[in-house]
């Protein structure tokens, strides 16, 4: 499978994180929008028989990665940062993958630092002259508000109570500048490059996740090109980018650590209407960030793919669900500093 590194930019608020395996069911929601039923049909032949056609990662801000969910004692810990400051902090940036994992956690920094960065950035771009003192500094990515809907009785046109009672659902703005990484892995004889960045471009030009429809999920293709996937040098373990399903993989139970996360998954795009229900057998898997102690595979990623014969969905049989995660080959000493 070759790597790809794709970059992305927000255009709208968003109701839906931009999880991996989210975007990979988009991803074949577009697949069979743009190319044919066939085509995807075609595309996730051997899907479950560890023969993916694409693992997406999770979107990550520019040039960080996240650090990995490992007990405190494997890190050495910043000096003069309380214990607090020290459980934001969640990003590594990049250029320090090289260096040893346990000195990970004084490199990373936390969401504040990232945001005050692409403001600054963004103003110098944009208030050449101006003076500092005028800046407005960014303390989060994100900012997330509420906002109220009404579901329309068409009946009697109005509200009503029960189903068609307001409520409202949270939105994510991201702050200007902000761009995303999204790691793919991809095999070019079932999905050629071209395909696939179109089918990408459609998912941003109609919307990702919830409230699509609506204006939300929006986002534009800024960069893709073919780039390997981050690696330290002799490797012995897995940093996954998406959340995964590794039982079953052979690795070492012991040394390895990760948070769990159930998916509670639903249909979209035509599928809502379908008969049947739209929502799909909850699913748990291991959050992204998770350190799995094995041998990293050439192919660079780990996990299954889960689904298929009516085992995730009663209304699509077929439906499956992306249990791979794209992974960075790191050096690992499981054994517990004294």
């Amino acid at each position: 499978m070759q790597s790809f590194c794709v970059t992305l930019k927000p255009l709208s608020a968003f109701a839906t994180p931009l999880k991996g395996d989210t975007l990979f069911g988009q991803l074949c929601w577009a697949i069979r929008n743009r190319l044919s039923d066939s085509k995807l049909i075609n595309c996730l032949e051997g899907y479950n028989h560890n023969r993916p056609f694409a693992v997406v990662s999770d979107a990550f801000p520019e040039s960080f990665l996240p650090l990995p969910k490992l007990p405190s004692c494997f890190y050495q810990h910043p000096e003069g940062e309380d214990r607090k400051a020290v459980k934001k902090l969640a990003w590594l940036p990049e250029v320090e993958l090289q260096k040893p994992l346990n000195e990970w956690l004084r490199h990373a920094v936390n969401s504040s630092t990232i945001a005050s960065s692409i403001s600054n950035k963004s103003f110098e771009a944009t208030h050449s002259g101006t003076t500092p003192s005028s800046r407005v500094q960014a303390t989060s990515l994100s900012e997330k508000h509420p906002h109220s809907h009404n579901t329309i009785n068409r009946q009697t046109n109005t509200t009503g109570e029960g189903g068609f009672a307001p409520y409202s659902v949270e939105q994510e703005w991201f702050i200007p500048g902000l761009r995303w990484t999204v790691y793919v892995l991809l095999d070019t004889g079932l999905l050629n490059m071209a395909d696939f960045q179109q089918c990408l471009k459609d998912i941003g030009n109609f919307g990702f996740g919830k409230d699509a429809s609506i204006g939300l999920g929006k986002f534009e293709v800024v960069d893709f090109q073919e780039k390997p996937l981050p690696a330290q040098a002799n490797a012995n373990a897995c940093l996954t980018l998406a959340p995964c399903a590794p039982q079953g993989q052979g690795f070492d139970s012991n040394h390895s650590y990760y948070q769990l996360f159930t998916r509670f998954g639903r249909h979209g795009d035509v599928a809502v209407h379908q008969e049947g229900k739209p929502f799909k057998n909850p699913v748990l898997l291991a959050q992204t960030a998770a350190v799995i102690y094995m041998t990293p595979e050439k192919n660079s990623f780990i996990g299954q793919g889960i689904g298929g014969n009516g085992e995730l969905s009663k209304t699509l049989a077929a439906t499956v669900h992306q249990g791979y995660a794209p992974v960075i080959a790191i050096n690992f000493n499981p054994k517990v500093p004294a």
